[in-house]
């Protein structure tokens, strides 16, 4: 039950397949080129299939490329529709973070809409052929998140590029939380985990459209962050180690930004059953996409 904390302790993964989305850059690209180096056959989610097929060269190992924006509904159908056989792990890492106003394709707000409600229609429409696990990455910015049912799109509030982004990182919580309630009351062996990469330098950062936030960012990023394929670790251990449903892995450094991976808490808000059951159906309504009939935890 104890996480593992360097790719070395990755177990082997040699008959098994995983789908990393962003998996072109930063954190997927470290998540998929470990699990790929395990011996997993790793499938690229991205949106972008010219950088994806860069990635992918860059791997030693079993790799595929696969379009999905998951800023377009229909975009995350086509992917689910087109898969074929099982799929041991879904892991939900694609992700924008802290950026200027903007819409998906739906007309969701653009982190809210890209962060959680594509990766919960994406595990929605995947789940009935997942064997073993979804891992959701969230982040320690979840912590300052406020989850407001009543405008999840930010079409009342006055926009906030921070507050917007972890507004979307405590829905990824909540997601699991759900998830995995559902998941229990089936009988379903297969597993929702969460885990955020502490401060890890990443090409997410410095996207906020102004330009002294943006350097600030940066410069942070030299000094204080870790690097990509360290922020990787507690994604590895929760795709990989043998861990209960609803587990939440980070670093276990100071204040969680830095350091080998451990299980970490989550603000009461995350851990609010209630809330994420009403998250759930909110993010059904919008995406009029829910978990099918006959799924793993239907």
């Amino acid at each position: 039950m104890t996480p593992s904390r360097t790719p070395a302790d990755i177990p082997p993964q040699a008959g098994r397949t995983v789908v990393v989305t962003g998996a072109n850059s930063g954190l997927g690209l470290a998540t998929a080129r470990e699990l790929a180096r395990a011996g997993a056959r790793v499938v690229l989610a991205v949106r972008d299939l010219s950088r994806g097929g860069e990635a992918a060269a860059s791997i030693d190992g079993e790799v595929e490329v696969r379009h999905l924006d998951l800023a377009d509904l229909a975009s995350v159908r086509t992917f689910a529709a087109e898969w074929t056989g099982d799929l041991d792990v879904l892991v939900n890492n694609a992700g924008i973070m802290m950026v200027p106003p903007g819409v998906t394709v739906d007309g969701f707000e653009l982190q809210f809409g890209t962060n959680h409600l594509g990766h919960f229609a994406l595990t929605a429409l995947l789940l009935p052929q997942v064997t073993d696990r979804v891992v959701t990455v969230a982040s320690m910015m979840h912590r300052t998140g406020r989850i407001d049912l009543d405008d999840l799109n930010w079409e009342r509030r006055p926009y906030s590029p921070t507050g917007a982004y972890a507004q979307s990182k405590l829905a990824n919580l909540l997601f699991t939380l759900e998830l995995q309630r559902r998941l229990t009351a089936d009988g379903s062996r297969v597993r929702a985990l969460a885990a955020h990469p502490g401060w890890a330098a990443t090409n997410l950062q410095g996207r906020t459209g102004n330009r002294l936030a943006d350097r600030a960012a940066l410069l942070a990023n030299r000094i204080v962050a870790q690097s990509d394929a360290s922020g990787a670790l507690p994604i590895l251990a929760a795709a990989t180690s043998d861990l209960p449903g609803g587990s939440y892995l980070g670093p276990g450094g100071f204040q969680e930004m830095r350091g080998t991976p451990t299980l970490v808490g989550r603000t009461p808000s995350a851990s609010d059953p209630d809330l994420a059951r009403r998250l759930w159906e909110a993010s059904a309504a919008l995406t009029g996409i829910d978990l099918p009939a006959g799924s793993n935890a239907a």
